[in-house]
């Protein structure tokens, strides 16, 4: 699989990249695709396989939950420079909220399926991305909790 990502759009770019290993960046980089989405679209569905990871670079997304108050639940947007996706790395890799793009978005995808055989076979690499994205992963866990606190009036 080949790369088609502009050339203003480049996983070394983006934030979340920024000081790993320069193997596993060209990695991604080889695996990343420009996609674009307009404002309302779904980028992913929960219950839908998560084979892949968006590098956010233009735009804003909105991480919801459904509940049977809300069927729409933000907790929390996701802006240029954040990551979309941890579920690529958790079996049975399967999307575990909705994303939906509040106004026109840029991002990269990265094909997860191939990259966590990458990561599998570079540990330390695998490791390192997995320090940068468990700040993340427990921030928007903590955002979900106190979302479903609010509403439940608790």
């Amino acid at each position: 699989m080949s790369a088609s990502p502009s050339a203003a759009l480049r996983v070394a770019d983006h934030a979340f990249f920024q000081g790993l290993d320069p193997h596993l960046v060209h990695e991604a980089q080889r695996l990343a695709t420009e996609r674009q989405f307009e404002t309302g679209a779904w980028i992913v569905r929960d219950g839908d396989p998560a084979a892949t990871f968006f590098l956010v670079f233009h735009g804003k997304v909105a991480l919801e939950v459904a509940t049977s108050e809300k069927p729409h639940l933000t907790i929390q947007t996701v802006g240029p420079g954040e990551v979309l996706g941890w579920s690529w790395l958790v079996p049975p890799y399967l999307w575990r909220l909705d994303a939906r793009a509040l106004k026109p978005t840029q991002t990269l995808a990265i094909d997860a399926v191939a990259f966590r055989k990458i990561l599998g076979a570079r540990p330390a690499e695998g490791f390192q991305l997995l320090e940068k994205l468990l700040p993340i992963v427990a921030q928007r866990l903590e955002n979900t909790q106190i979302q479903l606190l609010d509403i439940h009036g608790l």
